[in-house]
């Protein structure tokens, strides 16, 4: 199961005389990524590089900022990997003390210094939500919203014609258990159809 991250953690480190500053924190994708990274630079006018790593929406992306290629964001990127997250941006501003690290020490330092963040980071599951629209006889409805937190599901509309339409979130766990006792319960007079707008949050 993926997780996210409940709130932003931080990591400082110094390396023969530069200076690491890691965060790590949740985003809701690429968009909120960039502008975190942008307002970093904002905040660290000094700063040699600011590196970063993503992991959104099952996709991912890094930046070495200048640093040698392979020895900064995708390192950063693997530690979010290995930590199965999602939904999380890595970042590492460097500030440069004046003695080269070598390859094999920047990748120790931008590792070490997300892992220190991801120390002191509370994680949450992510849950897949799926979204259900069901068409049922009107005796039906009461039994519906009372079936509704038993399987964590949440009516976010109803509406009222010939019949009742309702449009259900749930965990995707629970869709074909909630399915099935509302299809036998309703002797196959309830009609389902799943939407496609699935989506992942804490």
């Amino acid at each position: 199961m993926p997780f996210t991250l409940a709130a932003a953690a931080h990591s400082e480190l110094t390396i023969r005389k530069s200076r690491f500053i890691g965060c790590v924190e949740p985003v809701s994708g690429r968009a909120q990524a960039t502008q975190r990274v942008t307002a970093l630079r904002a905040l660290y006018p000094g700063a040699t590089h600011v590196c970063w790593a993503l992991m959104a929406g099952g996709h991912s992306a890094a930046n070495d900022d200048g640093e040698p290629g392979g020895t900064a964001g995708r390192p950063m990127l693997e530690v979010l990997r290995h930590q199965d997250l999602d939904g999380v941006l890595a970042t590492v501003v460097r500030y440069y003390g004046g003695t080269p690290l070598g390859a094999g020490g920047l990748v120790r330092a931008y590792t070490d210094c997300v892992a220190q963040a991801l120390l002191k980071a509370d994680r949450l599951p992510l849950i897949r939500w799926d979204t259900l629209r069901c068409e049922l006889p009107y005796a039906l409805e009461g039994w519906l919203r009372r079936e509704l937190d038993g399987h964590g599901a949440r009516l976010l509309a109803i509406e009222h014609g010939d019949r009742v339409n309702a449009h259900l979130e749930l965990p995707a766990s629970q869709v074909d258990a909630f399915v099935a006792r509302l299809t036998d319960a309703s002797q196959g007079q309830a009609h389902w159809q799943r939407d496609n707008a699935d989506n992942e949050r804490a």
